[in-house]
């Protein structure tokens, strides 16, 4: 059977969500707190990668086992088990081919920045301490979703095949005590949601105008974007899939 875990972690103490030769990493710590509960070798599949210290409201990743008879039973225990900074929230039978990567359509990042200094937000959020013009920011997220290829914004000598994302949501907005970004796609590429926030920041402090968005994109060029903004600040907050591949009868 396969099933799918929907949980969340900080991930300050975490080197990442990807296990990693000589680092702690969130997928490792799940994979031994499931194969300690369930009594056999279990390896679990996330639905993306995490760099080290970025957070996840609303993260997925699937497993294969034979029947889990009390699927309420098995969250509880593995929330006792696991660490404080990484919690389940539900456990889904799925179809056998499912995938938690390749099937999501959609996923949803969050960047954090304060404007004060605030002690809550130390671990959790960007300071940035000069004015920031969210209007012309938001102008300049808009051009966002006129480009499909996002080289420019990727990390430099990423392996990957395409460049290509569809953009389908980026907005700032004042969120009480602190400003949020929120984007929107079918797939990010690596860096790339810190990258666009660093470049976004630079066009809020009047260093860039909103329009240059479109000629940085254009270029293709890594070194033309902004600075990537620290990953505390970034959380990964909601994966969308089919539900054609869920157990309609859960």
């Amino acid at each position: 059977m396969r099933y799918f875990i929907r949980f969340s972690y900080l991930g300050k103490a975490y080197h990442g969500w990807q296990k990693q030769p000589n680092a702690i990493s969130v997928q490792e710590v799940l994979e031994n707190a499931l194969s300690t509960i369930l009594r056999t070798s279990i390896e679990i599949v996330g639905a993306g990668r995490t760099d080290t210290g970025v957070h996840a409201r609303e993260m997925y990743a699937h497993f294969d086992f034979e029947t889990i008879q009390d699927k309420g039973q098995l969250i509880q225990r593995l929330n006792s088990l696991l660490p404080q900074d990484i919690a389940i929230q539900e456990i889904l039978s799925a179809a056998g081919t499912a995938h938690a990567r390749f099937d999501a359509t959609e996923r949803t990042y969050e960047y954090w920045v304060i404007q004060r200094k605030n002690p809550f937000y130390a671990d959790f959020a960007h300071c940035v301490w000069q004015e920031l013009h969210v209007q012309k920011m938001n102008e300049a997220a808009a051009f966002l979703l006129n480009h499909t290829d996002f080289e420019c914004f990727s990390k430099s000598n990423t392996d990957v095949k395409t460049f290509i994302c569809d953009v389908r949501k980026a907005v700032w907005s004042q969120n009480d005590d602190k400003l949020v970004f929120t984007i929107s796609a079918d797939r990010f590429l690596r860096n790339m949601v810190r990258a666009i926030v660093g470049t976004l920041l630079e066009v809020g402090l009047g260093k860039r105008n909103p329009e240059e968005i479109n000629k940085i994109i254009e270029s293709k060029s890594r070194s033309k974007a902004g600075v990537s903004v620290p990953a505390k600040g970034l959380y990964l907050t909601r994966i969308l899939y089919p539900k054609s591949i869920f157990d309609e009868q859960e």
